[in-house]
């Protein structure tokens, strides 16, 4: 025998059907997207597909979400998971779960064939992503101008599967308050389609709104590179909002600057919501000319040290009234902050104007400080609102790496826009169920766990599918650590299943 390398061992392939797989703990997701009813919420909503022949809503997006998790980030890696033999029986043994026979043949006529794989094929898939696309708005685009197409019904039915799925964890682990983080991220990308972002690169700038309690993004709009941040965020505010499930009493938003808008923080202020009433925020501000001002006024008895003692950054109130609001007698009233920190590098040769420093600066006491501000409607000490709003900087954009790093939302299958949004919804589908895989199932151990981890100890687990008394068992290797987690696992989601009632 010919020597493949340099070691004493020789790869080969299986002469026959059997049955292996690398994705034993990816069919946990299965379980749980059943227990969930999120395979019935696509039924439910979507219908692209449900007149036609061929692949369902629900065949097409759940081999997506299972893609995502896997760590495919391309539409092309369906064949991957196309070619896995084990997990494509058990994906043809789910699909049929809780239906009638009526059911399943109604299923079966849909193929004029036998039908011959579990995962529909990169072809079917692109056109299906088609269907989320809307010609007919991008001819209302204006060169130079800030454009978000609107949501054509396909899109609107995504949204609605991820509005059943926050009412789901939300009824197995009720929060009654519902923190949104707000923030946009930019992806940067090389189609010719795609326009430039504020950084001068092409990009899409989706902006998401993270539930911090909850751990789940509760709605993220798909957006063009050139579409500021802050556009239309109050939109995206009010469709949140009514997103939110039953249970949840009190709202809360943070944001960065780009939320610094009369317009947003006044519906907050004044409580116009109907259902909420009042949302108390912390905004960051704006560092105008007339707030360094204000922030050069006050007296230095009024600062006081901010976070670790050495940390060198000091808060105080700020008596300011922006001239946005300051000429309404109707207007509510904002609370202002600014935290200053000592400039100290040296000045360079050729920048002794401190006004083209990238920070904003003010001079106080013959010192130079860098500033900051932040807007909010909380009574809380100011340290407290300073370090609450802080926060933000940590799940939700951690997040932002997991959608374009760890799942397939980097990575845009499409020039079209509308494609673009499906493909990017779908992962957000992928992103929120893992989140509950690992709430609701896995443990606290396993919350703070990125995808890395969950795929070398858990989803990428090798295993044989055999079949026994017509049932599909699942075969581990003798004595593998997974196999006890596996187990508890689902019991949990059975446990999960019942509660619904399912």
């Amino acid at each position: 025998m010919m020597a493949q390398g340099v070691l004493g061992f020789q790869y080969e392939s299986e002469a026959g059907r059997s049955g292996m797989t690398g994705l034993s703990g990816l069919l946990l997701y299965l379980d749980l997207a059943e227990a969930s009813a999120l395979s019935r919420s696509l039924e439910r909503h979507l219908d692209v597909r449900s007149g036609g022949q061929g692949w369902t809503d629900r065949q097409i997006v759940m081999s997506l979400i299972c893609l995502n998790l896997a760590g495919g980030d391309c539409v092309e890696d369906l064949r991957v998971l196309a070619q896995d033999e084990g997990f494509s029986r058990v994906l043809r043994r789910v699909e049929q779960h809780g239906k009638s026979r009526r059911e399943r043949r109604s299923e079966d006529r849909r193929w004029r064939s036998e039908r011959q794989r579990s995962v529909p094929s990169p072809s079917t898939v692109f056109r299906y992503l088609a269907a989320f696309h809307d010609e007919k708005q991008e001819s209302l685009r204006v060169e130079g101008k800030a454009f978000i197409p609107s949501r054509n019904s396909a899109l609107e039915s995504l949204g609605r599967v991820q509005g059943d799925f926050l009412q789901f964890v939300q009824s197995r682990r009720a929060e009654s308050v519902a923190t949104l983080d707000m923030d946009a991220t930019l992806i940067e990308t090389s189609k010719s389609e795609s326009l430039y972002c504020y950084q001068s690169f092409r990009a899409y700038q989706p902006l998401n709104v993270w539930w911090a309690e909850q751990g789940l993004v509760a709605h993220s709009e798909f957006r063009d590179g050139n579409v500021p941040a802050g556009y239309e965020q109050l939109r995206v505010l009010k469709e949140t909002l009514a997103r939110l499930p039953s249970g949840v009493k009190t709202v809360r938003m943070r944001s960065d600057s780009a939320g610094y808008q009369h317009e947003l923080l006044k519906y907050c202020a004044r409580g116009d919501n109907e259902r909420f009433g009042k949302i108390d925020f912390a905004v960051s501000a704006d560092v105008t000319t007339e707030f360094k001002r204000s922030v050069a006024a006050v007296e230095e008895a009024a600062w006081k040290p901010l976070g670790k003692p050495g940390a060198g950054q000091e808060w105080a109130e700020v008596c300011f009234v922006p001239g946005a609001i300051g000429h309404s007698r109707n207007a509510p009233e904002f609370r202002y902050l600014a935290i200053r920190e000592p400039l100290r590098q040296r000045v360079l040769p050729g920048c002794e104007d401190q006004s083209v420093l990238p920070v904003s600066t003010v001079p106080m006491q013959e010192e130079l400080y860098k500033v900051f501000g932040v807007v909010t409607t909380l009574d809380w000490d100011g340290d407290a609102v300073i370090a609450w709003l802080r926060e933000r900087c940590g799940k939700s954009e951690e997040a932002h790496a997991v959608m374009k790093d760890d799942l397939a939302g980097g990575k845009l299958p499409s020039g079209d826009f509308g494609e673009n949004a499906a493909w990017w919804s779908i992962m957000i589908l992928a992103l929120n169920l893992n989140a509950a895989m690992k709430k609701l199932v896995l443990g606290s151990g396993w919350e703070s766990k990125r995808m890395k981890a969950l795929r070398f100890g858990l989803i990428h687990l090798p295993g044989r599918v055999v079949e026994h008394a017509r049932q599909l068992r699942v075969r581990l290797s003798a004595g593998h650590p997974a196999m006890a987690l596996l187990r508890a696992a689902r019991q949990r989601i059975l446990a999960l299943a019942e509660s619904r009632g399912g």
